[in-house]
């Protein structure tokens, strides 16, 4: 049974609205232990609009660019209700920015929207959700938890990558609307956790129906799809 890409296409009503929390950037580049010897995850929230530019935020900057940013990962989000587990299971407030998102939002998914999503902000940025972060050793030494890579790997919490399809300028409090999501229903987490075969021949279905091209990080993760019946 094939599964109709449908829902490609921005409907009348958004699929789900949320609020953009925080738009972060870079604060400092700071000493790290790993090869690169300096990283940029230090996030923090900026005031007033931003622009939004095809390979990320105005301002931001990825030191590590064989492992970070490009179109496909241009912009990183994580969701406030991710945060505030991990902040009840840390015992301590995990502000935006620092998983070193450039985006915080409330009322959507990350970790559980669906590749190749779309969604508007404010009245000009389109973005297109691509892929799962990787967490690090970076990650861990700048959280400085114990154990941490593995922590975060077996919640699968990880948000979302995603690439710009419309630039513009974004701004704290901006609407958040998903306004296309594609019915092949497999999930950033999905991809993340390791994707089926089924999972597989939906998004490669999808592909061939469209015409969109897979983030070429997604395609190198995918098994042998199973054949359609």
């Amino acid at each position: 049974m094939s599964i109709s890409p449908a829902m490609d296409h921005p409907e009348a009503e958004p699929v789900a609205v949320g609020t953009l929390d925080a738009v972060c950037v870079v604060h400092a580049l700071k000493p790290d232990a790993g090869a690169v010897g300096t990283t940029a995850i230090d996030k923090r929230p900026i005031d007033g609009p931003v622009k939004v530019r095809k390979m990320g935020l105005y301002a931001d900057v990825q030191v590590d660019r064989e492992h970070h940013g490009g179109h496909d990962q241009a912009v990183y989000a994580y969701s406030q209700a991710e945060a505030e587990r991990w902040g009840g299971e840390l015992g301590k407030e995990i502000p935006a920015g620092l998983f070193g998102e450039n985006l915080r939002v409330s009322g959507i998914e990350t970790s559980d929207a669906v590749v190749g999503e779309r969604w508007a902000i404010g009245k000009a940025v389109v973005l297109e959700v691509t892929s799962p972060r990787i967490p690090c050793s970076t990650f861990a030494r700048h959280l400085g938890e114990e154990n941490w890579v593995r922590r975060f790997t077996e919640r699968g919490d990880v948000g979302c990558f995603l690439k710009v399809i419309r630039t513009g300028k974004i701004a704290a409090g901006d609407s958040v609307a998903v306004i296309s999501r594609p019915g092949h229903g497999v999930r950033v987490r999905d991809i993340f956790v390791g994707p089926t075969p089924e999972h597989a021949r939906r998004l490669l279905d999808h592909q061939q129906a469209t015409g969109r091209e897979l983030p070429a990080k997604v395609l190198r993760t995918l098994p042998e799809p199973e054949t359609g019946q």
